[in-house]
């Protein structure tokens, strides 16, 4: 089915934040699995496997539209040196998901394209409630008992 290309186009804007939110899950779960911050690791490992299952929801919806899938720009990604810091940059990541999440769902709307919307809809869904609310909790926890306390609770 051929699609509307500012669609294609907004969706492979939207897959180079999913695909640096991915890789910099990626990254970041294996620098805890090599601090021994196993919680950290395991969940960590666990957002990247739904990022890439985000990222694979978009390729198929792309592909579908008769698009060309853009796999080499990552927007946004930056891998933090410190717990703090990559937890900051994977909030931040996720906040600029959500932005390019609402303005996709709402071209979609005036595209009349609901299909692409409802798919969208629930990635951002996923982004709201489960990603950005979890670092948002972990971020204050870190500053409500202190980073060596966080970090002891993650080994």
């Amino acid at each position: 089915m051929k699609g509307n290309q500012t669609i294609i186009k907004g969706l492979n804007e939207l897959l180079s934040y999913e695909l640096a939110a991915m890789d910099q899950y990626f990254i970041h779960s294996q620098m805890y699995l090599d601090w021994g911050l196993t919680k950290l690791y395991e969940r960590i490992d666990h957002e990247f496997d739904d990022e890439r299952g985000h990222a694979t929801k978009l390729i198929e919806r792309m592909l579908f539209l008769e698009g060309v899938p853009d796999m080499v720009t990552r927007t946004g990604f930056k891998v933090g040196s410190d717990v703090p810091e990559m937890l900051e940059s994977d909030l931040r990541v996720e906040y600029e998901v959500d932005a390019k999440l609402k303005e996709v769902i709402a071209l979609c709307e005036s595209e009349k394209d609901y299909v692409t919307r409802d798919i969208l809809v629930v990635l951002l869904d996923d982004t709201e409630r489960d990603h950005a609310h979890w670092l948002e909790q972990q971020l204050g926890l870190v500053k409500r008992l202190g980073l060596a306390n966080y970090l002891q609770s993650q080994m």
